[in-house]
């Protein structure tokens, strides 16, 4: 499809997946950006969202830090907890474990990973963002989790070098060829290794993304694959965020050399009026917001 086949959104009504609160306006303003629906490749993609995660990091950290917590591994902002949900596997087999967290951010996962007794590596793509995992470390008065700076297409890992790997809203939408990284996660796993990972529910992509009861009705295509690209006044992207159906991380998965072991979409809990960008409980009661992956590398 061409990037004419659904309405373009605006810089005002981001993507599912962007990283915003609903008061904040478009997420680089600054920019000016424009937001449109066109193709932006890998290099487009890994250089724009590298440098956006840089200039928001700080932003980013204080508006979301206390949902996050310091040491809280949580899938979604539903909050569903890997101390619950168990996607990793029980906690106590965590032990002595070699993790790798893609999109890892501030480290938050990885730092209970470390709690559990894993031996978590974070990654992540922007510097700022795994400056802030050196500052909750100093504030703790904790040993730093091993971080490193890379794309999550090409892991700066041998083969086999981990038990599982995860990946809590980070990289996977981000990237414009995630089978590629599929490819990747599969070769640095040992066999028997699961890879888990959650991004938006592909099915938000056809709604706006408000709280409120406009995000109910839906405007554009589910099966409109062309990315959201957030751009300068020089069309060069500053921000890009890539959708792929419910099939198509199915097929990646499968392609990749994995087994699908579950699906989680995790319900809106009661109790939770808190809200994330185009997450809310009124959405929460209708839509899915969250999709969780559960692959095994045979």
């Amino acid at each position: 499809m061409t990037e004419h086949t659904a309405p373009t959104p605006t810089a005002q009504t981001p993507p599912p997946g962007r990283p915003a609160d609903p008061d904040d306006g478009p997420g680089p303003a600054a920019d000016d950006a424009e937001a449109v629906r066109r193709t932006a490749g890998t290099a487009e993609s890994s250089s724009a969202n590298r440098h956006w995660w840089d200039r928001n990091a700080d932003e980013y950290q204080d508006e979301h830090g206390s949902f996050l917590g310091d040491a809280r591994f949580t899938w979604c902002p539903e909050g569903l907890d890997e101390e619950q949900a168990r996607l990793l596997g029980d906690p106590a087999e965590l032990r002595g474990r070699d993790v790798l967290e893609i999109g890892a951010g501030a480290a938050q996962c990885s730092r209970w990973l470390a709690a559990q007794g894993a031996r978590p590596v974070a990654l992540d793509l922007s510097h700022r963002q795994l400056q802030h995992s050196l500052r909750i470390d100093q504030g703790l008065g904790a040993r730093p989790v091993p971080l490193v700076q890379a794309d999550a297409t090409v892991l700066p890992f041998a083969d086999g070098s981990f038990d599982l790997a995860c990946s809590a809203y980070g990289a996977v939408p981000f990237a414009a060829d995630t089978l590629r990284l599929m490819r990747e996660v599969h070769r640095v796993l040992r066999p028997g290794g699961r890879w888990v990972f959650s991004v938006t529910h592909p099915i938000r992509w056809a709604f706006p993304d408000e709280p409120g009861p406009e995000g109910l009705t839906a405007l554009s295509s589910y099966f409109d694959r062309t990315p959201y690209v957030e751009q300068d006044d020089d069309g060069n992207a500053v921000y890009v965020e890539h959708h792929r159906t419910l099939g198509d991380r199915v097929r990646e998965l499968v392609s990749a050399g994995f087994r699908l072991v579950d699906l989680v979409e995790p319900e809106w809990p009661d109790g939770l009026t808190q809200e994330w960008g185009g997450w809310s409980p009124l959405r929460g009661r209708h839509l899915p917001g969250t999709a969780i992956f559960v692959g095994v590398r045979d």
